[in-house]
């Protein structure tokens, strides 16, 4: 759990990468603004003619991310319907293709992230109980970026460097009202914002050092 850019996306593929499905896919969906077809379709996939459009088969993502780890962000968006379909699937790793009668088997680690209140959707009927009760067997939350401030200058070279290479360019330094400047901020779009900001300074300064000016 935790706001829009902490960086919940970044820590499941780290919890990914360092555990022990890590030699096998890592799958993420974004749960936000997809229809309740085009959810169900994209994660148990469908049969040729299930469906006008449905030219031809396709693998969902829960086939493809079999023994690896399926990560689910906004889950709180996820429609009711699919929620129920996706609880199955936790409970008895099985599931079928829209259009299709044959049961298959899945074997993934669920990694489900949200910037909403699990709990109060319950509350308000948006999000079934079961469902939470499963998916929060372990809750981690990331904390918003101006709560732990003291993690921005690393944060911000270590995205300096990522960005400067990206580039192509050399590495470039920071000079202490730059930084400063950075600590002072709230960051309300948090890790994601800090990116962008460091991103257009560097495109607009003058790429040998980033300046507080460059951060205008």
């Amino acid at each position: 759990q935790g706001e829009t850019g902490t960086g919940k996306e970044v820590m499941a593929r780290w919890l990914h990468q360092n555990g022990t499905r890590s030699a096998w896919p890592f799958i993420d969906l974004n749960c936000g603004g997809l229809s309740r077809d085009l959810l169900e379709t994209e994660l148990f996939g469908h049969e040729r003619g299930s469906f006008t459009g449905a030219i031809q088969n396709k693998t969902g993502l829960l086939e493809i991310g079999h023994r690896g780890t399926l990560f689910l962000d906004e889950i709180g968006d996820m429609d009711l319907q699919v929620q129920s379909k996706l609880l199955k699937v936790i409970e008895e790793k099985v599931f079928r293709r829209l259009g299709s009668t044959h049961e298959r088997t899945v074997d993934t680690r669920l990694i489900a992230a949200t910037h909403r209140d699990l709990r109060l959707l319950v509350q308000q009927k948006l999000f079934r109980e079961d469902l939470y009760f499963r998916v929060s067997t372990i809750t981690l939350f990331v904390p918003p970026l101006r709560h732990r401030a003291e993690d921005i200058p690393l944060l911000a070279r270590a995205l300096l460097n990522d960005l400067t290479a990206n580039l192509g360019m050399s590495t470039m330094e920071m000079d202490d009202d730059a930084l400063n400047r950075l600590c002072a901020y709230p960051w309300p779009g948090n890790v994601r914002e800090l990116k962008n900001v460091l991103e257009r300074a560097v495109l607009l300064g003058d790429q040998k050092k980033l300046r507080s000016r460059d951060l205008d």
